[in-house]
């Protein structure tokens, strides 16, 4: 009885070990087959794409192998009026200008910059308002947000888009060192990581179509085509984000006519100040992401109530426009300011910010600790 009962748990312990030896070959193969499966595909792009970037990425496409001469020397160097430059920039902006004789457009200093020094590229597309950080703080500025979200953006929120251009650093200054033109990006089916396929030259002495994860931490900012993020403006700041947070007030009666600048000042911050005390939100004078969203719903219901902005007759009647108050609206379901920053606004003189330890200005910087080693191609350090 005994011989009989060893014999039948061997049998069983064996059953169980071929039953688990199965599983993991069924495993096994299964991952197999969806790693064999597995591939990149094109991810549509989130915007319209212009004719122009279409002809830009036809121009840099015909320029792939192109290899510099002797001593550095390149026709873009040359066009740009130094031929033996660091000519990554002065490849894309060669490129914009055979648009631009193309097309008869003007693209160049007004779409794209005309540039061949460390950051001026970066300076420019935040000047025009269409800047996107990698991880989502803007220096001097603040946090961003992509346009119709209510969330700050982080690392891999936004998919570079075809005609972007990226700007690297290779040092842990974060000063520009490189920029590259997006082609088109590539997700993976299976890891869902993202790849960022580009046309860049200097790469090291060519032009070349080569690739970039989207979490790549060598990569500081996107100079975009589209307008798609919006950011934290405070006292001091200048620009195209600036102008058009103006014009929203001008329209509003919080700011006089012509006080469209793009100067962040004294007035606006106190024009700003006063919105924020209609609407109920935190006055301190600073545009962050409630008070942009709240400014941009007022101005929006402004509009639809504006008979001079109707493009269709209506039958709406002039007491419906002239009982319009900011009472009508409801921002509970705006961020909340959670933090005690505070303006002093003079008659003649820039606002006086005072910001506690809680003030969402905080600077986000990349960690030069966070690159792995052998992340930075070595033969690559002097570019621009």
């Amino acid at each position: 009885m005994l011989s009989m009962q060893s014999s039948t748990s061997t049998l069983r312990r064996a059953a169980n070990i071929a039953r688990m030896i199965c599983i993991f070959i069924l495993l096994l193969f299964s991952a197999n087959i969806s790693h064999a499966f597995a591939e990149d595909v094109r991810i549509p792009p989130s915007f319209p794409v212009p004719d122009y970037v279409t002809s830009l990425i036809s121009v840099a496409s015909k320029e792939v192998g192109y290899t510099e001469g002797p001593h550095g020397y390149t026709k873009y160097g040359e066009w740009a009026g130094d031929p033996y430059a660091q000519w990554c920039a002065e490849f894309l902006c060669w490129c914009v200008n055979e648009v631009d004789q193309e097309l008869g457009t003007n693209l160049l200093t007004n779409v794209y910059p005309m540039y061949s020094s460390s950051n001026t590229g970066r300076a420019f597309f935040i000047q025009k308002g269409r800047y996107i950080v990698r991880w989502g703080n803007l220096d001097g500025w603040g946090y961003q947000w992509l346009k119709g979200e209510d969330h700050f953006l982080t690392t891999g929120s936004y998919i570079p888009q075809p005609g972007d251009w990226i700007f690297f650093t290779w040092t842990s200054d974060l000063d520009t060192d490189h920029v590259s033109m997006v082609e088109y990006c590539t997700m993976n089916t299976e890891t869902g990581e993202v790849t960022i396929h580009v046309i860049e030259g200097n790469t090291p002495s060519s032009v070349k179509r080569t690739t970039y994860p989207l979490t790549y931490t060598r990569i500081l900012g996107f100079g975009t085509v589209h307008d798609a993020a919006d950011w934290t403006m405070r006292s001091g700041n200048q620009g195209e984000k600036v102008r058009q947070l103006q014009e929203k007030l001008i329209y509003l009666g919080y700011l006089p006519d012509g006080a469209d600048d793009g100067r962040y000042g004294s007035g606006t911050a106190s024009a700003l100040t006063r919105f924020q005390q209609t609407v109920g939100l935190k006055a301190h004078g600073i545009a962050n992401i409630s008070t942009q969203l709240a400014l941009n719903a007022a101005y929006e219901q402004a509009l639809n109530l504006d008979p001079t902005t109707w493009q269709v007759e209506d039958a709406l009647d002039e007491d419906s426009f002239s009982d319009f108050s900011f009472s009508d609206f409801s921002f509970s379901d705006f961020p909340s300011d959670d933090f005690g920053s505070t303006v002093s606004v003079g008659s003649d003189h820039e606002d006086e910010l005072s910001l506690d330890e809680e003030d969402e200005f905080t600077d986000l910087r990349l960690d030069p600790g966070s690159i792995a080693e052998g992340d930075l191609p070595p033969e690559w350090v002097n570019h621009q």
